[in-house]
């Protein structure tokens, strides 16, 4: 799988472009604050429809723009198509798949398969357990497309749900029997079978999607840091309560039977935690509140792992999804924002080694000494340019350096 072209109206610091690509590796050089992780991100995001930088699509639209574009060519296995999304301004976004519009943008996921490391994801290691359930959703949606409805179905039910509770604890608190407060109390059980139902489902995928994945992650991290604790991974249920003794064991093999059982201590769980949710009036079980618990040897690695243990854990995390992606069968598009400055020496080679062997690896980079000699990378130039008609907030970035960039887009087209 390579991206062919990408091209961006109004995205962040980029007014207009094209960008010609193509297999092997491409880097794009020029300071920092210039542009160049504003293009990873365009593709991170026709890949998993979301930043890895931002919570929300706003700040991705230009200043004074009212919608940004973002579009790319995708070749898998000889075939071409073409995926872009238009981001609007307090507005449904929209999505198109070769020129026909697409009744939700999740229907484009999986169409591009991407891995991003960046320095961000220092914070899979040592930020909140939200960075870490995100990084799993992220990956479970990339190679199980339906997993995007599931969860967008789940967090449905759970705002209604939540809603419902705080309806029901605003009159228990003011110590009242309000109709709405007993509507609420009515409909509970029936929205805690919603809940339980798509949980149980997004649970197994995850609990699944971490059997699978750590032995990739293992193997990553004993390459990087051959001299540090064995990493291992699992996933920290808030159901544990409710389950057999068996799903706590990080080694067990998903079963056929795994959602039916979900289903059932969730609900369980639900009725346990019953009072004490209406009192707070928030969900107090469920996916929303799982973590991914990472360990270095029998210690937790947040809060215990050195500065160059957790960034050898962050690495491990992006290099086993990649391994794990190239298991399924295709071989996801490598990014790399800005890392290699960031990395010592064996870590860079040995996420070099990695990406030599990628179909395509986009590389950003402040000057080019920090791309290692292992990568025979073609290279654009970038640098952001004040639009005089634009005010303070009118930088614009350009390309610079287009005569640096090999034919090897043009040669691959030729040879389709």
């Amino acid at each position: 799988m390579f991206v062919r072209s990408l091209q961006l109206h109004d995205f962040r610091s980029w007014d207009d472009v094209t960008v010609d690509l193509g297999p092997g590796s491409t880097v794009f050089v020029g300071p920092n604050g210039h542009g160049k992780t504003n293009l990873l991100e365009s593709l991170n995001y026709l890949s998993t429809l979301s930043s890895h930088r931002v919570s929300t699509d706003a700040p991705m639209i230009r200043a004074g723009a009212a919608k940004a574009f973002v579009g790319c060519a995708v070749v898998n296995h000889g075939r071409e198509l073409i995926i872009d999304v238009e981001l609007l301004e307090g507005k449904a976004n929209k999505a198109r798949m070769n020129r026909s519009p697409l009744r939700r943008p999740r229907e484009i996921l999986g169409v591009l398969q991407s891995v991003l490391f960046a320095p961000e994801d220092l914070s899979l290691v040592r930020g909140d357990p939200g960075e870490r359930r995100r990084y799993l959703d992220e990956l479970l949606t990339s190679r199980i497309p339906r997993m995007a409805t599931v969860r967008a179905d789940y967090d449905k039910v759970l705002r209604q749900r939540s809603a419902l509770l705080k309806t029901a604890g605003g009159s228990l608190r003011r110590g009242s029997s309000s109709s709405d407060g007993a509507s609420a109390l009515a409909t509970l059980d029936v929205w805690d079978g919603h809940l339980a139902a798509h949980g149980a489902r997004l649970l197994a995928a995850r609990i699944g999607l971490v059997h699978e994945l750590m032995p990739f992650v293992q193997q990553a991290y004993g390459s990087i840091a051959p001299e540090s604790r064995p990493a291992t991974l699992s996933y920290r249920c808030s159901l544990a309560e409710a389950l057999p003794p068996e799903f706590s064991d990080a080694g067990r093999a998903p079963l056929p039977d795994d959602v039916d059982v979900l289903e059932a201590a969730f609900l369980h769980q639900l009725s346990v935690m019953r009072q004490r949710e209406i009192e707070r009036g928030v969900c107090l079980v469920g996916p929303h509140r799982d973590d991914v618990e990472l360990m270095l040897g029998d210690q937790p690695a947040k809060g215990f792992a050195s500065h160059g243990e957790s960034w050898s854990y962050a690495l491990s995390l992006r290099l086993g999804s990649f391994g794990l992606l190239r298991e399924d069968g295709t071989d996801p598009v490598l990014m790399l924002d800005d890392v290699f400055a960031e990395l010592d020496r064996k870590r860079r080679a040995a996420l070099a080694t990695v990406a030599a062997g990628a179909e395509q690896v986009l590389i950003t980079a402040a000057v080019p000494e920090d791309v290692p000699p292992e990568l025979d990378a073609r290279r654009y130039g970038v640098e952001a340019q004040q639009n005089s008609d634009s005010g303070a907030a009118g930088r614009i970035s350009r390309i610079t350096d287009r005569a640096a960039t090999i034919d090897t887009a043009r040669e691959e087209s030729e040879v389709r």
